[in-house]
């Protein structure tokens, strides 16, 4: 039975894509979770997964170029953890410049904000925090609205120039300007301002 059990939960994880995030509960339906937990240990001790941190786990992306196993990538396990908890998250602070591509700073804390509650997860040297906004900030605005409005929040009225408004311009095609326009309408007065330079 435990062989059975064992085969199954691998052969099902065997399916998922390099860097892919999963959870323990992922598997409730083959077994119990303490089953489950000991299957995934297994796994862990034969390198064929990653512990992230407690009940989530990785399936490890290898790189030839470096020959070594990639880091696990916050962001994926940030929207494993929406998608799990049901969520509507977009990056804030330091994330949504460097996304956007106005900052190459590396963020310390990767910053999210979402419709669920304040939460905060840590491993090894990463900490993923999620801010909570109510539903009628971002529960009904696209994930690019959301960042766009976030990042211009980060940086400061006093701080949003003619090459941050150009850099914006850029990075967004004539789709996301005109939903960034129409769903912004209720933003404070200066971020509407710059939202409409940016889309103009």
């Amino acid at each position: 039975m435990a062989g059975r059990i064992y085969d199954e939960i691998k052969n099902r994880i065997d399916l998922y894509e390099d860097g892919d995030i999963f959870f323990t509960t992922d598997f409730i339906d083959i077994a119990s979770l303490a089953t489950i937990r000991k299957c995934l240990g297994r796994q862990v001790e034969e390198g064929a997964i990653r512990r992230v941190m407690d009940g989530i786990y990785e399936k490890p992306k290898y790189s030839k170029i470096l020959d070594e196993f990639i880091p696990t990538d916050p962001e994926r396990v940030a929207n494993a953890l929406a998608k799990k908890y049901h969520w509507t998250i977009s990056p804030c602070g330091d994330v949504a410049l460097n996304k956007l591509g106005l900052s190459t700073q590396v963020p310390v804390v990767w910053s999210y904000v979402s419709d669920g509650p304040y939460r905060n997860f840590t491993w090894e040297n990463i900490t993923l925090s999620f801010k909570h906004k109510t539903n009628r900030e971002i529960s009904f605005m696209s994930r690019i609205s959301i960042m766009v409005i976030e990042a211009i929040k980060t940086l400061g009225k006093d701080h949003v120039d003619e090459n941050t408004i150009a850099i914006l311009r850029n990075r967004l095609n004539g789709e996301e300007k005109s939903i960034l326009l129409k769903e912004a309408a209720d933003s404070a007065a200066w971020i509407f301002e710059i939202v409409r330079k940016v889309c103009a």
